[in-house]
């Protein structure tokens, strides 16, 4: 299976799906004009990925998302939530710039409908 990378605009993330390292990080701003383009390969990449029944790690760092982005999160967070239900090692790591409480409310209402671990961390940028 190959790695994704989507490389990062100033209006949307940059997206690297790495297979060996079992990891999947996004980082930046995401409000691109069409996010079920820039989503559509890394939805596809993650399913893939889990049906290999191997340990993923969801990392974010993540600084502002639009709507149409936290609809495509959320799918994200259903196919983890699915396969961790089905077993699988799953896990969120999001990190946010302890100075931008609005993406740290975010994560925590995404979290609260999730079962699998998901962490949120502070950090200074």
């Amino acid at each position: 299976m190959d790695n994704l990378r989507i490389e990062g605009t100033q209006a949307t993330p940059s997206i690297v799906a790495d297979f060996n390292a079992g990891t999947v990080e996004m980082r930046g701003d995401s409000y691109p004009e069409n996010s079920f383009e820039l989503f559509s390969p890394a939805l596809q990449w993650i399913e893939s990925y889990l049906q290999q029944d191997r340990p993923l790690a969801l990392n974010l760092h993540l600084l502002y998302l639009n709507t149409s982005s936290v609809k495509a999160m959320m799918d994200i967070f259903d196919i983890l939530e699915e396969a961790y239900k089905a077993g699988r090692k799953v896990e969120v790591n999001w990190f946010y710039d302890e100075q931008n409480e609005r993406v740290a409310d975010l994560a925590e209402e995404f979290k609260e409908d999730c079962s699998f671990p998901f962490e949120i961390t502070s950090q200074v940028e």
